[in-house]
């Protein structure tokens, strides 16, 4: 009964990190870009009783033992890198990517982040920049005479400048994609660092070598299903809810095995 009450305990603590998870997915649904977090557990380790295969005469062997599990602890929790729907905003610095890659954003420190989220700006140089400021790699500098911007699905951008009939391409935005992305390190503002689980960013021209393409004029909504994102929650809520009930009962029936309770 004992070891009941910590295996219960351990099932309502998981279930409380299953409801963590599913309430950070829920608050970033209307995030761009924003991938949907998942919490996987682990059974613990089990207490055997009687083992199977055992000898149980000098013919004969135990067809099925005796384990007795402790509970439940999280294995991981890992982003799922599934594509968002793509909504169009007609902005012409706005670029979703279609199939795999990341956008390339210098941090302060100087150091390289990555981002989904492709609602892009310029700041007072003409940089085009995130909403936070932070300059996409390699810098792209849109001139100030420009009239209309140009993104084609490789990601060259040009511009077309007062006066001028022609168009000047001012560079091209590249994507970079990752071995396991699920292995990235989230660091918030939309923005993922690599790690060695992830492995090293490989950059390239988007649309080739397994990289997506660029849609100009459309950004990428987060992935999260609230249907699907509330479901798990009723069901984290239930199982929540019976292992409290578990040791309500546990703890009744030690009272009575105590002789406290009659």
């Amino acid at each position: 009964m004992i070891r009941a009450l910590w295996t219960a305990a351990s099932g309502m603590q998981a279930q409380q990190l299953n409801i963590d998870v599913v309430a950070h997915n829920l608050a970033n649904s209307s995030t761009t870009g924003f991938k949907k977090s998942r919490a996987d557990f682990q059974d613990l380790m089990y207490q055997t009783e009687k083992t199977t295969g055992a000898p149980a005469t000098n013919t004969t062997t135990i067809p099925t033992g005796i384990q007795v599990g402790l509970g439940v602890r999280p294995g991981s929790v890992s982003k799922i890198f599934t594509t968002g729907t793509m909504v169009h905003t007609g902005n012409e610095l706005d670029v979703a990517i279609e199939g795999d890659g990341f956008l390339q954003v210098q941090q302060s420190d100087g150091t390289t982040a990555y981002t989904r989220a492709g609602s892009l700006k310029k700041d007072g140089q003409g940089r085009v920049v995130t909403p936070d400021g932070q300059p996409i790699v390699p810098e792209i500098v849109i001139p100030s005479n420009a009239t209309s911007i140009n993104v084609g699905s490789d990601g060259t951008v040009s511009v077309q400048q007062a006066g001028q009939t022609a168009s000047t391409t001012v560079g091209t935005i590249q994507l970079a994609n990752f071995t396991n992305p699920a292995g990235l390190n989230a660091i918030g503002k939309n923005l993922f660092l690599p790690t060695d689980s992830s492995g090293n960013a490989t950059t390239g021209t988007a649309g080739q070598n397994g990289l997506g393409t660029l849609e100009q004029g459309y950004i990428e909504q987060s992935n999260v299903s609230v249907m699907e994102e509330m479901v798990s929650m009723i069901v984290s809520q239930r199982a929540y809810e019976i292992n409290s009930k578990a040791i309500q009962a546990s703890d009744e029936m030690l009272q009575q095995a105590a002789g406290l309770k009659r």
